[in-house]
């Protein structure tokens, strides 16, 4: 599958979705975002059944602020649209599968009793 550039007015229909989604919060003039870029591109060509998406902090400062992005690269990743990951901070290709592959692997519903027990 490919990348999805995401706006504000694309977002909820972007995340909004059962399955794994990936956002790369970026800019234009970040050199680890340059550097992380290649790397998101070959895993969203190898993962089709996953939503890969790039978020353009110069061009989408709400969504930045909104997520309270502070330093990018920052990568969310969703699952079943619960959020289970959120770090800055660029990956090699490795560090990136593995993260992928921890993400394909959990138990969701093991998340979903986790997070009622801490709402409760």
């Amino acid at each position: 599958m490919a990348v999805t550039d995401i706006t504000a007015s694309t977002f909820n229909e972007s995340v909004n979705r059962d399955g794994i989604v990936i956002l790369d919060f970026w800019a234009p003039w970040c050199g680890p975002c340059k550097s992380f870029a290649p790397v998101f591109e070959d895993a969203a060509d190898e993962h089709e059944d996953i939503f890969f998406g790039k978020i353009n902090t110069e061009a989408e400062q709400e969504l930045a602020q909104h997520f309270a992005i502070r330093s990018i690269p920052t990568l969310m990743v969703l699952r079943d649209n619960i959020m289970v990951f959120n770090q800055a901070g660029a990956m090699t290709a490795g560090q990136f599968a593995k993260l992928i592959s921890a993400v394909r692997d959990l138990d969701m519903n093991e998340v979903r009793r986790d997070i009622e027990s801490r709402e409760a």
